[in-house]
């Protein structure tokens, strides 16, 4: 008998792990692709010269598959065969990664704007005359200017973000058209904001991934056998956050419903618009639906641009700081997560407690956001646009401030980035706009000497030369990123704490068989309006801010090379603190009505023990009389 039972048994939790484990995966390739995808959106702009803006409705787009199918898939393929379904969905994507890969084999070769030519000539001594009199840029000056405009599977899923920020960095460092041109011949290296770096390449990974990991999803049956331990574990599975696994673990009595009563898809369709009226009448719900696309809005906007931010704000890398948000924000928020679980486990909190690690968690964080505003280093010093060919300070979104007595006389155009550092630590927008005369070198390791402008801002030691690329920022703004980053991961921590506490009330709120259509819909709604419009008017919104564009080579305004980084960090902090500053009223109201309705549950069962107690009472008398005449009969008839 105990080896009959065991195999079954054996039998049936092999398939559970199976189960979980190709969930896992699947989760963990949905997300690498998802993050990788946020991480190459600066490669995509430069690539591309298109705005923030415009970037911004290419990252939503990511989201708009979800408003087609997937409420119709949350509630209906809770009867179908759902890991296939899974399956299906996961070609789909690998599909859809190939193709964002596709448009780097029809463009050509990548061309970054340059006003410098360069020669194989190592012996030559001057290369090239960038400042020269009876130069004219007027082609491109004259184009005009057209404007192109959760718990166990999460935690394993948040490690996917991981490795697609990873995978982005990797990436940033190596050329976009590595194998296809002298790597030797280009004059600019991954910390230019000219530099474009191998995106396509991440889309192939992140595809073949995906289909991957749709291969065990084809083998899992529609549901697992019936097993004895199923009960017990049932209790564990609402602390998890997939729907998957609640829904695809089936009950017994559910089973045999389905076997006595098959369910029919036009039945299905007719409770559908019911089932919805009684779902969003649940004032718990909805009000958590909109706290959630509030704080869902804060935090794409942040994810989308944080990259962009920490380039222009504390001038690293694009490549480092998705490395950093990598490597130090997604862990911190993978351990948030397990610690909320492991609060709740371990004090057994009901949905009041639940509520209030949430709010609490919330709060936090939005102060830690709040004081990241005031935490930035200054405009790096860019001759014409935030410093003056002085050295005084000034910050001009007008193009004219390029020119000055020191390089009017050059015929510079005034739309080239091509920037050069002097030995005076200030940037100059072009070698002809620094006024230099002659340079040497090819390459990287070109310089340019008899710079006139920088002899405005030197002392005696120094020469008039300058070397490609932007200057460094200061010394202490190294210090001040440290400081900022630590606010950022432990801000991350304190969030996640309350993402599984915020679940379960959630899932506690609604009734059990409204579950699976309630996570779709606020799927549904959550990533529909709180992933495409906030890349859109974020993007919008810091375009604003932008002091230098670059020209595309047809002509037009392209991708933004230099922000006012004050404006720049006002604006995207501001907004992103805002946001979350709302998210926290809402959650105020509703924790409220989380206290009140349960007050009215209390009322009520203790309205009913109550009249139990007196129906007891009533029912006691009533038996004590009818057992007296039952009494009284029997001896009677004895008599």
């Amino acid at each position: 008998m105990s080896v009959e039972s065991k195999k079954p048994r054996e039998a049936c939790c092999s398939k559970l792990k199976l189960f979980l484990a190709s969930m896992a995966f699947v989760y963990f390739a949905k997300a690498f692709c998802g993050a990788y995808m946020k991480s190459s959106i600066t490669q995509i702009e430069r690539r591309f010269d298109i705005p923030s803006s415009l970037i911004g409705v290419i990252d939503g787009s990511f989201e708009m598959g979800n408003l087609l199918v997937i409420a119709f898939v949350s509630y209906f393929g809770a009867k179908l065969h759902r890991p296939r379904l899974i399956a299906i969905g996961c070609l789909i994507m690998a599909a859809g990664s190939f193709l964002i890969a596709l448009p780097h084999l029809f463009q050509g070769l990548y061309k970054y704007e340059t006003s410098v030519s360069h020669s194989k000539d190592v012996n030559s001594t001057e290369n090239i005359l960038p400042c020269l009199s009876n130069h004219s840029m007027t082609d491109a000056d004259e184009t005009p200017d057209l404007e192109a405009r959760t718990a166990c599977i999460h935690t394993v899923g948040i490690l996917g973000p991981m490795f697609g920020f990873m995978l982005g960095s990797f990436l940033a460092k190596i050329y976009v058209d590595i194998g296809s041109v002298d790597l030797d011949s280009v004059t600019i290296n991954h910390k230019d904001s000219r530099w474009v770096g191998a995106w396509w390449l991440g889309f192939i990974v992140t595809g073949t991934v995906i289909l991957l990991s749709s291969i065990p999803l084809w083998f899992l049956p529609k549901a697992l056998p019936k097993q004895g331990q199923e009960q017990s574990q049932s209790k564990s599975t609402e602390l998890a956050t997939v729907a998957e696994q609640e829904n695809f673990l089936p009950e017994e009595n559910q089973e045999h419903e389905e076997k006595e009563k098959p369910v029919t898809f036009q039945e299905l369709a007719k409770d559908f618009i019911p089932s919805l009226k009684r779902l969003f009448r649940n004032s718990i719900y909805s009000l958590m639906i909109l706290t959630y696309l509030v704080s869902v809005n804060g935090f794409i906007g942040m994810i989308t641009f944080k990259p962009k931010y920490l380039e222009q704000i504390y001038g690293q890398s694009a490549s480092k700081a998705i490395f950093l948000i990598g490597i130090l924000n997604l862990p911190a928020v993978a351990l948030g997560i397990i610690t909320g679980g492991f609060v709740l486990k371990r004090f057994k909190l009901g949905i009041i407690g639940a509520a209030r690690v949430s709010i609490t968690a919330s709060f936090g964080s939005f102060c830690l956001l709040a004081s990241q505003v005031f935490i930035h280093c200054e405009n790096a010093d860019v001759a014409g646009l935030t410093i003056s060919y002085q050295g005084a300070p000034q910050v001009s979104y007008n193009q004219q401030t390029l020119l000055s007595q020191c390089n009017i006389g050059c015929s510079c155009s005034m739309k080239h980035w091509d920037p050069v550092c002097a030995n005076n630590g200030m940037t100059y927008a072009s070698p002809c706009l620094a006024g230099c005369q002659t340079s040497t070198g090819t390459g990287k390791e070109m310089v340019f000497h008899n710079c006139t402008c920088i002899g405005e801002m030197m002392t005696p030691d120094m020469n008039m030369s300058a070397v490609l690329g932007q200057c460094p920022r200061k010394n202490d703004c190294d210090h001040t990123f440290k400081i900022y980053m630590a606010l950022s991961v432990l801000g991350s921590f304190i969030s996640a704490c309350g993402g599984t506490p915020g679940y379960i009330v959630l899932l506690r709120s609604i009734q059990q068989d409204l579950k699976s259509l309630a996570l779709g819909m606020q799927t549904l709604i959550v990533r529909t309006l709180g992933g495409i419009p906030p890349p859109i008017y974020f993007g919008a919104l810091i375009d604003r801010t932008c002091l230098k564009w670059g020209t595309k080579l047809c002509g037009g305004r392209g991708a933004c090379r230099l922000y006012d980084a004050d404006a720049f960090r006002m604006t995207f902090m501001g907004l992103i603190t805002g946001l979350y500053f709302l998210s926290n009223m809402l959650w105020g109201g509703l924790y409220l009505t989380i206290v009140k309705r349960q007050k009215k549950l209390a009322l009520r069962n203790q309205a009913k023990e109550n009249g139990l107690e007196g129906n007891r009472v009533v029912n006691g008398h009533a038996n004590i009389h009818i057992a007296k005449n039952k009494e009284d009969t029997d001896r009677e008839s004895t008599i």
